[in-house]
């Protein structure tokens, strides 16, 4: 039996340090979000989500588009792609206007977001979301649609996240390069919000920490929206390096035991298991650990307590990317992280003891279609780039623009338009 039939399809592509991962869907006549082909790679020429090698990068975002291309055997020419670097900041900018007490009108709303978008000051960095948040009447938040509604002053919030202008204009150029043009360019916190937080969560306030292999960002929600953000230069792969330093190992074979044999918690018979270095079938490879026995084993509480060692710096940035931003003070007490730093077994009951917080695992939702391989948290921003795309979020850098080609263009305009359509119709 045929699948429903697909009206719209999409691609975005998620440019990360330790990974390269795309993702194609599309949406059914019936409204239903499927994904039709996903695929990853490992990462090259990304540091800490900045392109340090063009031609490198460019070749992994390629490799990784194909691979999503031949699953969903469709090709596309454009994509959104999700960024965690380029100095990410978050901010909410409110605007009002003098309504006088009239019935507030579409018009009404127009010209407050046009207002709105020049209002916006980004202090030299590049603006990557401008988005309404919600509206206020006359100081009274949270509204929704205020057309229809009478008040004196009408107000927006408009959330903006900012980045600098150059690692953006890399990111987009390494897209650019392998062939596709680049639909927009989002933040992984709020992708990742997508994904991983509920409706319900981002009302009562949830801090979200994107646990990534070279960046973790900390992102604050409250009353619906994205509050603040704070970046830390520390990750996953940082766990790796303390590894494969502390035993005198490769940064493979340090990969492979953090994944395999890692967590965050100890447990009393860990001094008395050895885990081999080496891998099934690659005995006899690489070099010696050190504190190994004769076979190149290493005790299991020696590597649990490197990982925790690393875990609890991290924690450290953690509990102060929460302070300034002031979470102690929001009615949601809730910390999500996501990301594939998450992967290690153990971190919610280990994130929970170091922040004294509930903590849980934010998970990649079940689409239509989404392999099972990218069900992990590690995909999370992945897949929320999907959700976001097929939302088509209102954006009021291009609003403000086309309200601004539509005054601009007038009765004379108009005239050539119709003048136009005659000329086509006869």
């Amino acid at each position: 039996m045929a699948g429903p039939r697909i009206s719209r399809v999409f691609g975005a592509v998620n440019i990360g340090s330790f990974r390269v991962s795309a993702i194609i869907a599309g949406i059914s006549e019936n409204g239903d979000l499927v994904v039709l082909g996903s695929g990853h790679r490992a990462s090259q020429g990304i540091k800490r989500g900045y392109v340090t090698d063009m031609a490198a990068a460019t070749y992994a975002v390629r490799d990784a588009i194909e691979r999503a291309e031949r699953m969903a055997d469709v090709s596309v020419q454009k994509v959104w792609i999700g960024c965690s670097g380029a100095g990410l900041a978050s901010r909410l900018q409110p605007f009002d206007a003098e309504i006088g007490g009239r019935r507030i009108e579409q018009e009404d709303i127009d010209q407050l977001l046009v207002a709105a978008r020049d209002a916006i000051q980004p202090d030299g960095r590049m603006v990557l979301h401008a988005q309404p948040a919600q509206y206020r009447l006359d100081g009274a938040h949270g509204v929704g649609d205020p057309v229809g509604l009478h008040a004196e002053r009408l107000g927006v919030d408009i959330h903006v996240m900012l980045a600098d202008g150059a690692p953006i204009r890399n990111l987009t150029e390494a897209v650019q390069s392998a062939h596709l043009e680049v639909e927009a360019v989002v933040g992984s916190p709020i992708a990742a919000g997508q994904a991983c937080l509920s409706p319900e969560e981002r009302d009562l306030g949830v801090a979200l920490v994107e646990f990534g292999a070279e960046v973790t960002n900390v992102s604050l929600y409250a009353g619906g929206m994205l509050r603040d953000m704070v970046s830390i230069p520390m990750g996953s792969a940082d766990i790796t390096d303390a590894i494969a330093s502390a035993f005198g190992i490769r940064r493979y074979q340090a990969e492979r035991l953090k994944c395999v044999n890692g967590s965050a918690i100890a447990s009393p018979h860990d001094h008395r298991e050895m885990i081999p270095v080496n891998a099934p079938g690659e005995e006899g490879t690489g070099p010696i650990a050190r504190h190994a026995d004769d076979k190149n084993r290493i005790p299991r509480a020696e590597l649990i307590g490197v990982i925790t060692g690393q875990l609890g710096m991290l924690m450290e940035e953690v509990n102060k990317a929460l302070k300034a931003m002031q979470f102690s003070s929001h009615r949601g007490k809730q910390v999500v992280f996501t990301g594939g730093g998450a992967e290690l077994v153990g971190l919610a009951d280990y994130a929970q003891a170091a922040i004294g917080r509930p903590v849980r695992i934010g998970r990649v939702p079940h689409l239509s279609g989404l392999a099972e391989a990218h069900l992990k948290p590690g995909f999370s921003t992945l897949t929320g780039l999907v959700l976001y795309a097929s939302n088509d979020p209102v954006d009021i850098r291009s609003f403000a623009r086309r309200q601004q080609r539509t005054v601009k263009l007038g009765w004379s305009g108009m005239a050539v338009r119709i003048v136009q359509a005659l000329k086509e119709y006869f």
